[in-house]
């Protein structure tokens, strides 16, 4: 890398200026600014559906439901993919995918992953394309919320079923078998048991698309838990297209049943297959030979079925049974489901949906928490299709090198690290990305005054300090330490209320901004470290509301030991879920709880204050996802709640100025949903980001007012977001779409501080590096996931109140006023963006150039020397 060059602003002509006008920002301003997704993409992520269109004479086109990125298409078996769903005004969590088996034009998504997660996104219904997902529009049952299949009639398209599973964490109507019969314009439902029961399944007769079976869910989410079953679950037959119904029962378990699972085999309509959840030596895998009038039970095989349950017949030999949910690959049956072998993958697992090519069924693709692979010889071996980046970050840090990396947590893929850069003219690519944890990764904190040495944290606050070169690791987390006397006592960990320590699924860790070696992470209190973890201290008394979740209730009753799927995924409650150190005061601190609970103390933990009831208008027992104290006004602090585990899809942003004595909120303009994340730009305290389920939106007022910053980034879940401070950019972790990066955002600081009715400014421009960017001659074939590298040179950011016709006027002079280069750019309405190469005019005038021999473009101009230039645009 070349010494750094400085480029100082000039002047840029302007005709003069009125009255400033209010702060409100315009989205269609910032028509240049594009946001870069990085990727990685080795990661995979969760992936629910499948739906294939063959059509003779050209290729398969493959369908793919991402949990929380959109939907994604392919025409050469995955050797590249398009995402078909990022423009439209929708959720980004999609349950199933379908597509007419008369059109293949014609292509359905369900919004709305059924796999009822602690984590899981939520849709808005569903969406019908007539163009092989070019466009889409919106086709109803918005309050459906969560979809587990939709199928479509075999000769008329407009004929559509879909089983809605309804609010995972509330009641609501708009749930059970909907169906239409005319492409969507209308909906009637016609299978509704009650408004805690919806439909997760639904299979045709291949024979007879009159019959039709459905499977019905009972089941509720709380923050505080799940309780996966109930009366409601079974399994339900139509001879009559949904006119009428019967409830199946003979042979299947009598007491109450959870989640269940449904095929057919498509050489008889006859044999049904039917994967159950129930309590004891009931669960698991059953079959009818008379559609569904009598039940055997065939195996107690069915993992952890309120997150898979997702069975398969071999479309050409009856005997062959495939069950998804295993942790080593999947479950195999070659004697019709007696008898199942965990067959090992050599691929991530843990799936939820397999196609099998109903003409050549050695042909198979699985999708699941690591992504998309496909195998052409009936599971044997796999091939990893990397190149989908669909990873569901929770947490991200970044580093101070040059250029930066970006290392943060996923959902089941530990933590990745990827650079924001490359010297690779293709970009980056998964070769640049690396592992440097398991599990379920979240948070992991990079040391800024050593970049070699990272904390990478997993479910339950299982925390590691990680050394980047020896990948040496150590155990960090307080799980011993004596709430009374800090010494170490080293017990198991504990779930219950009444156990001295809790730990939530997304424990917080924060690295002192003061100084690197103070770490801070809480239980259901908060522990302080002086000395990067190798020792803690209990800072706090319990500051959660020690809610006993026995004592709750959820569908009507409390949730008794014998519950199905108990509390999945949800070993502890009343825990602490964010904690903020104020970077102006190590001794003020902030703290926040999964109940409902905001806490400060300003002597270092010597007192804690609850203040929770001095934020207005907030629902009792708001999950609080976030609280930061600025880093511009001590005494001024921001927080965001996140009420989607009560049902309650409002954005809660606040803002205090008394630390937390009182509130005001500041979610004017946010969209109605969860917040996850609220960020302070450091140098700018008008300019502030949240990330929410639908993406980012900024504020250039303090909070006044809010506009969107998707800007090109799909709807998809932003979990975490951070400035860096250096280079001024704005870096997202989605939860369904990997990482994406705003590069130098000083033109949104330029909006916040300068009038917008200024006929025009120059923004401020950031420092400029001039990198030898390495050409290699490798071939890499069309299946290579690279993600592009930023702007090299000097990005040139200026704003225009009315646009012009014709172009603007860029010259940059030397420190001595020489003019070195010239060239021209937009001057479009808002912020324009170019980008100066660093080079001096080229030897011979582009008009003037001839055509290029072979691989050569035309000869370009000298690098200048570092140092100091001048821009001005006209």
């Amino acid at each position: 890398m070349r010494l750094l060059f400085v480029i100082l602003s000039g002047t840029i002509l302007v005709a003069g200026a009125v009255s400033e006008a209010p702060r409100a920002l315009d989205p269609a301003l910032l028509h240049d600014l594009r946001w870069r997704s990085i990727g990685p993409a080795n990661t995979g992520g969760r992936i629910d559906d499948f739906a294939v269109a063959r059509t003779p004479g050209a290729p398969d086109a493959i369908y793919v439901a991402s949990a929380s990125g959109g939907v994604f298409k392919s025409t050469n078996q995955g050797t590249t993919w398009t995402p078909i769903f990022d423009g439209v005004d929708a959720m980004m969590s999609i349950g199933d995918v379908a597509v007419a088996p008369s059109n293949g034009s014609i292509v359905w998504a369900g919004t709305g992953e059924a796999n009822n997660r602690q984590s899981s996104s939520w849709g808005d219904g569903v969406y019908k394309s007539l163009d092989a997902g070019r466009t889409w529009r919106s086709a109803g049952l918005k309050e459906t919320r969560h979809i587990g299949r939709i199928v479509i009639h075999p000769s008329n398209p407009d004929i559509v079923y879909v089983a809605a599973v309804g609010h995972l964490w509330g009641s609501n109507a708009e749930r059970g078998v909907f169906k239409t019969i005319d492409g969507g314009k209308t909906w009637n439902k016609v299978l509704f048991v009650d408004e805690n029961t919806g439909a997760t399944d639904l299979a045709m007769d291949p024979q007879n698309p009159e019959i039709l079976f459905a499977a019905t869910y009972q089941r509720q989410r709380k923050a505080w838990g799940f309780n996966g079953g109930g009366a409601g679950s079974g399994v339900y037959r139509t001879v009559d297209g949904g006119a009428t119904w019967t409830a199946l029962a003979a042979g299947l378990p009598k007491g109450e049943k959870g989640r269940i699972g449904l095929d057919i085999f498509r050489g008889d309509g006859r044999l049904v297959y039917a994967v159950v959840e129930a309590a004891g030596r009931e669960n698991g895998v059953y079959r009818s030979v008379n559609r569904g009038d009598t039940w055997d039970q065939l195996s107690t095989v069915n993992p952890r079925p309120m997150y898979y349950s997702q069975i398969r017949i071999d479309p050409k030999d009856r005997n062959r049974i495939y069950l998804l949910g295993s942790n080593r690959g999947f479950y195999v049956s070659d004697d019709g489901g007696r008898d199942f072998r965990d067959v090992f993958s050599a691929i991530h697992s843990e799936d939820h949906a397999l196609w099998i090519d109903p003409d050549d069924p050695n042909h198979l693709i699985v999708g699941g928490d690591g992504g998309v692979s496909i195998s052409w010889d009936r599971g044997q071996t796999w091939l990893f299709r990397d190149n989908l980046p669909v990873g569901q970050f929770y947490e991200i840090s970044a580093d101070l090198e040059d250029p930066y990396t970006i290392c943060g947590g996923l959902q089941d893929n530990g933590h990745w690290c990827v650079p924001s850069a490359t010297r690779h003219r293709n970009g980056i690519s998964n070769r640049d990305a690396f592992n440097i944890g398991s599990g379920d990764g979240f948070y992991a904190r990079i040391d800024p005054t050593d970049a070699r040495s990272v904390i990478v944290e997993s479910q339950e606050g299982r925390a590691n300090r990680v050394n980047l070169i020896t990948l040496e690791r150590q155990a960090i987390q307080p799980v011993g330490v004596d709430l009374l006397t800090g010494s170490d006592t080293r017990p198991t960990p504990v779930r219950h209320v009444s156990d001295p320590l809790r730990w939530n699924w997304n424990t917080p860790i924060v690295m002192s901004a003061l100084d690197p070696k103070v770490l801070y992470t809480g239980s259901n209190v908060v522990f302080r470290s002086a000395d990067r973890g190798v020792t803690w201290k209990a800072i706090s008394p319990d500051l959660t509301a020690h809610v006993d979740r026995d004592t709750l209730q959820m569908m009507g009753a409390t949730v008794g030991d014998r519950a199905l799927s108990r509390h999945d995924g949800q070993t502890s409650f009343s825990t602490l879920t964010t904690i903020g150190e104020s970077p102006l005061d190590a001794k003020l601190l902030y703290a926040g709880s999964d109940d409902g609970q905001l806490s400060v103390t300003r002597d270092g933990g010597q007192k804690w204050t609850n203040i929770t009831a001095r934020v207005p208008g907030l629902p009792a027992n708001t999950y609080v996802s976030s609280v930061l104290p600025s880093r511009h006004v001590a005494a001024r602090v921001y927080a965001t709640f996140d009420g989607h585990t009560n049902d309650d899809y409002h954005a809660y942003v606040f803002m205090s100025d008394d630390y937390g004595q009182t509130w005001r909120s500041i979610a004017a303009g946010v969209p109605d949903t969860s917040v996850h994340k609220l960020r302070e730009h450091p140098r700018n305290a008008r300019l502030l980001f949240v990330g929410h389920e639908r993406g980012v939106s900024v504020s250039i007022d303090g909070g006044a007012s809010w506009t969107s910053l998707n800007l090109n980034m799909p709807n998809v879940p932003v979990d975490d977001l951070l400035i860096h401070p250096r280079e001024n950019d704005l870096i997202v972790g989605t939860h369904g779409r990997s990482i994406w990066i705003l590069d130098n955002i000083s033109a949104l600081e330029a909006l916040s501080t300068e009038p917008m009715t200024t006929d025009a400014f120059l923004v401020p421009p950031a420092r400029a590096r001039l990198l030898s960017i390495y050409n290699p001659q490798a071939w890499f074939g069309g299946g290579q996931f690279f993600a592009p590298n930023p702007s090299f040179g000097a990005l040139l950011d200026y704003y225009v109140r009315d646009g012009v016709n014709g172009p603007a006027q860029i010259s940059i002079a030397d420190a001595g006023g020489s003019t070195v280069r010239t060239f021209k750019g937009p001057a479009r309405r808002g912020i324009n963006r170019v980008t100066w190469d660093l080079r001096l005019e080229p030897p011979v005038p582009a008009a003037e150039q001839p055509a290029a021999a072979g691989f050569a473009g035309p000869p370009p101009g000298p690098t200048v020397l570092p140092g100091k230039y001048n821009v001005s645009v006209m």
